[in-house]
């Protein structure tokens, strides 16, 4: 019986045309998402400062008008609030915070079931 001929493809020894048109291949498309990636943060840099302006044509515009009274009571309002929801959330979580839990047994003298 004949021996088989065992063929190595190792691509350290590829050609050096084909290794270079990979190479080519390989830029092109890095550059193209290169310029991709460009645009969309120029995208999102134009975005950015219209949303900016828009806030502070908002600022000039409050600013501009009298203080209501209204207004400020009920921002006033809004933070007290928030300071009695951020109370209980605290109070909350010490309550929550793991302690040594003592083992709880029936009076069959078993530890009870956990659920």
């Amino acid at each position: 019986m004949p021996k088989k001929r065992i063929t190595k493809s190792n691509s350290k020894e590829q050609k050096p045309e084909t290794l270079t048109n990979t190479l080519t291949k390989n830029l092109i498309e890095l550059q193209k998402i290169h310029t991709n990636l460009a645009e969309k943060f120029d995208s999102l840099s134009k975005e950015i400062s219209a949303l900016l302006k828009l806030f502070e044509k908002a600022a000039s515009d409050m600013a501009k008008q009298q203080p209501d009274k209204s207004f400020e009571e009920k921002i006033n309002k809004l933070l007290e609030q928030n300071k009695i929801i951020a109370r209980g959330i605290t109070l909350i979580r010490e309550r929550e915070e793991p302690r040594e839990e003592q083992p709880r047994f029936s009076p069959s003298g078993r530890p009870l079931p956990r659920f």
